[in-house]
């Protein structure tokens, strides 16, 4: 059989003929083990928080008295630390402020609305002391980032505990976190105290805030907030004093004390950052979740929050289908936090705005919710890997909604593969060519599109071409695995990608070379279908620089299918067939290198009726008018 290879060359494609010269032979060598220990080598640090806050709802603001026992569980020592002070970003002049104003697409949210903020609209965190090992420590505000020079080295595998006294200012809502927000929402508190930045195997991470992602270290929270006795919280956390409070907390009554304010104790263990949120007419409620957790609802009754009421029953079962699919919940607790601007997830919380129909209201909640895998247990750099929590929670996302339109809690068409939306909007925008590269950090995207399409869809994509890669069954193992392996050790990109060659048994790490830290495009086509005697010749082209293994699906005029899978020479390997009533040729390895590429049907031209590249429409091709070709 004659083989061909097609060279792209600007305004002339050569065709090279080569008698009896075979394409590069498949193998079944592999280099991976199907073992799943993790690297001991990984350290991370651990913090402890105790904080008493005192808040006046007046003047919209608070007094709070923090001790922070930072465990140094590096080999480094540090002759420095960095708090996170985000209520600094709510100014005329932040960096959040001039970044807005100078978006070539900002954010409808912001826009110039900070540089118009008064100041008793502004907010703020003011440090007024700090001391570390009862010595006082040298610092200085730079925006939203305090810069601590400390008395002393805090050594390897230490601790150092540091007091400090500070004061706050809500700002009105803007974006996330303030008070008064569109809904009417008193107070949606989060970014709201002195938070340690992270110090991990690169260094510190003490980025100014410009209203992104969040990278925090996981530790244990004491919070006691003093609020008038008006106010109903819920948050992050397990309420500790549930007798004191009452308000649909327990059956006591409501003790507040001689300025009329009321305790509220929450403790959370193992979480990264603590929100809350305050009303005078929020309602709770709580439900147990099919997997047994405990969930919190706080929202404001009314006309346009009626779709509340049905949303506990909802998502009772969603806990449920993602324990089996994407892991178990790791807290014992949940809360569903009227507020905020839209949709914000935190440690064992959320904040939403409410006032939605039902399948609004869910779709934001069940997106929120699953960020409790990938941003809060799992804990990548969000800002350097934003599209490892807002991609793979949006992917994890789809599915859930579609498993909740089969069991009709939901209105909406149930789909066959509910990520094919996502990969056509990947597509449309990538042919447009102003995607950057996943491996920007999240505050350095050009425009607030091209981070979001990059974060949520391009991210949820990677999951899909994955799968497409690896098959389905290797891959729901992989997801599983990938959390249970990597929950509560902040994994990077190089970390997931081993988890899914681990269980497939191929080499994946060109994908993740492609996919994270290019633009390059998927782009095949067929060329040429030909008959030689009894058989059938296609020859196939790779346009795009992006190379990946091929499904090619051939129908013939009785209608029946069979399947020719081109593996990629770098996987090292092939996928297991997906639909074993299908009938599937594996053809030698595509190598990457080669833009075209030619295969044998072993039935005459009359007898085929259609050739599809890629039939399940998974694949990631920017062009696919040429994917397909019809016997006429």
């Amino acid at each position: 059989m004659k083989k061909m290879f097609v060279f792209a060359i600007p305004f002339l494609m050569v065709i090279f003929l080569f008698e009896n010269c075979k394409t590069v032979q498949k193998t079944t060598t592999t280099t991976s083990t199907t073992t799943s220990k993790i690297q001991f080598d990984r350290w991370q640090q651990r913090v402890e928080y105790n904080m008493d806050v005192d808040f006046d709802d007046t003047k919209h603001q608070y007094a709070g008295k923090q001790k922070l026992v930072f465990h140094n569980n590096s080999p480094d020592e540090l002759p420095k630390v960095f708090y996170h002070l985000y209520m600094n970003a709510f100014q005329p002049g932040s960096t959040m402020d001039i970044r807005s104003r100078l978006s070539p697409d900002a954010d409808p949210r912001v826009t110039d609305r900070i540089s118009k903020l008064k100041p008793e609209e502004m907010g703020y965190l003011k440090v007024k002391s700090l001391t570390m090992n009862g010595k006082k420590c040298d610092f200085k505000t730079e925006g939203t980032i305090l810069e601590v020079t400390l008395p002393e080295k805090i050594a390897p595998l230490s601790k150092a505990t540091f007091e400090m006294e500070f004061d706050g200012q809500v700002a009105l809502q803007i974006r996330r976190n303030g008070r008064m927000s569109s809904e009417g929402v008193d107070y949606s508190m989060a970014q709201w105290y002195p938070k340690m930045c992270n110090y991990d195997e690169q260094g510190w991470h003490a980025n100014p805030y410009i209203g992104r992602e969040f990278y925090g270290i996981w530790g244990d929270y004491d919070v006691t907030l003093h609020i008038n006795q008006r106010f109903m919280v819920g948050g992050t956390g397990v309420l500790q004093n549930v007798a004191e409070v009452g308000k649909g907390y327990g059956t006591g009554s409501p003790k507040a004390d001689a300025n009329g304010k009321l305790k509220w104790h929450f403790v959370a263990k193992n979480v990264h950052d603590f929100m809350w949120g305050a009303d005078p007419d929020y309602k709770h409620v709580t439900k147990k979740a099919d997997d047994g957790t405990l969930m919190h609802f706080f929202y404001i009754p009314s006309e346009k929050t009626a779709a509340w009421e049905q949303l506990p029953d909802i998502m009772a079962k969603v806990f449920a289908f993602n324990r089996d699919n994407f892991g178990q919940y790791p807290w014992s607790d949940y809360a569903f936090v009227q507020g905020g601007d839209g949709g914000m997830e935190y440690p064992m919380s959320t904040l939403i705005t409410g006032e939605r129909p039902l399948s609004s209201l869910v779709g934001v909640s069940v997106h929120e919710l699953f960020h409790s895998w990938y941003q809060g247990a799992l804990a990548s750099n969000e800002s350097l890997y934003a599209w490892m929590d807002e991609g793979f929670t949006s992917y994890a996302s789809n599915y859930t909604m579609n498993y909740l339109k089969k069991l009709k809690l939901i209105k909406g068409e149930v789909e066959e593969e509910p990520m094919l939306g996502d990969v056509a909007r990947f597509t449309k925008w990538q042919a447009q060519g102003r995607e950057e590269p996943l491996s920007i950090h999240a505050d350095h995207y050009v425009s607030n599109t091209a981070y979001s399409i990059g974060a949520y869809t391009k991210g949820a994509v990677f999951l899909e071409e994955i799968k497409y890669i690896i098959g389905e069954e290797n891959f729901q193992k992989g997801i599983l695995q990938y959390f249970n392996t990597w929950k509560m050790k902040h994994p990077n990109p190089n970390d997931v990608i081993r988890v899914f060659e681990k269980v497939s048994n191929l080499e994946l790490d060109w994908f993740k070379e492609y996919y994270v830290y290019t633009t390059k495009q998927i782009d095949y086509g067929i060329v040429e279908v030909s008959e030689e005697g009894a058989k059938t010749q296609v020859l196939l082209k790779r346009d795009g620089a992006f190379p990946m293994p091929l499904d090619i699906t051939v129908i013939y005029s009785d209608g029946s299918k069979e399947q020719f899978y081109a593996p990629l020479d770098l996987m090292r390997g092939e996928k297991p067939n997906e639909n074993p009533k299908i009938k599937r040729t594996i053809l030698p390895d595509w190598a990457w290198a080669y833009p075209g590429y030619e295969f044998e049907i072993p039935a005459p031209k009359s007898k085929v009726s259609k050739i599809v590249i890629d039939e399940s429409r998974r694949l990631a091709d920017v062009n696919r008018d040429n994917n397909v070709w019809m016997n006429k």
